[in-house]
């Protein structure tokens, strides 16, 4: 039996260097993922940190960086109890030029049955992405309000 996994596919009418970007960048990231701010220098072996008011909620390592196609690291929530208990996942975007389009796969994986965390990403990962690429395409990144997400 395979073990649970989230997908997410989207089309984001970009270039592969820019959504590379957008990916990697600590204060783009802040403007689309809900004022957090992921801090890495996205080199293999590399620490990651998402950080929200100056405290990390997630720690991770960078496992690939293959500029500008494939981008991956392993995400551990560290704040909050119901997920900190949980091991490390793995978080993987493939990006893949479709003429003026970038078709965007996000997979996070790694999960055990019955994973609360699995369950918490399943919610925000969508308003996210959905987040970045409404501030690529129009220049404005979506106001979802936190707490409609969990």
């Amino acid at each position: 039996m395979s073990k649970p996994e989230f997908v997410y596919v989207t089309y984001v009418e970009t270039s592969p260097e820019n959504l590379w970007e957008a990916l990697t960048s600590s204060e783009f990231s802040k403007r689309y993922w809900f004022g957090m701010e992921l801090r890495s220098d996205w080199k293999v072996g590399s620490r990651l940190a998402l950080v929200m008011n100056g405290i990390s909620t997630e720690t991770g390592e960078i496992l690939e960086a293959d500029r500008p196609g494939r981008l991956s690291y392993t995400f551990r929530h560290v704040t909050n109890e119901a997920y900190r208990n949980e091991g490390p996942s793995t978080v993987v975007f493939k990006l893949e030029q479709h003429g003026r389009f970038v078709k965007l796969t996000l997979t996070h994986e790694g999960f055990a049955e019955g994973s609360k965390l699995l369950e918490g990403i399943s919610k925000g990962w969508p308003a996210i992405m959905s987040s970045l690429k409404s501030l690529l395409e129009n220049g404005t990144a979506l106001e979802i309000p936190l707490c409609a997400l969990g």
